[in-house]
């Protein structure tokens, strides 16, 4: 029997960023996803980073919208598996 778990995405530490923008969404609540599908872009002063979903699963709760300037290690969506 599968358990169903729920991991929470969060913004990565990608580097000597001050300012992380959420800059789009791929996806919608609900939405399934793949392993390695882009979810979403994250905008520094220097890159753009794409988010990647890090197993198959849906898309339970978005928390953050885009144009919203986010933090490293905050809680961008859910991913119910």
């Amino acid at each position: 029997m599968n358990q169903v778990k729920l991991i929470p995405l969060n913004v990565p530490d990608i580097g000597d960023a001050d300012r992380i923008l959420l800059a789009s969404w791929n996806i919608s609540p609900g939405e399934k996803v793949a392993q390695d599908q882009e979810l979403c872009e994250l905008v520094t002063d220097k890159a753009a980073f794409p988010l990647e979903s890090p197993r198959n699963g849906v898309i339970k709760e978005i928390m953050k919208q885009e144009g919203e300037e986010v933090r490293v290690g905050e809680t961008l969506a859910i991913l119910e598996t």
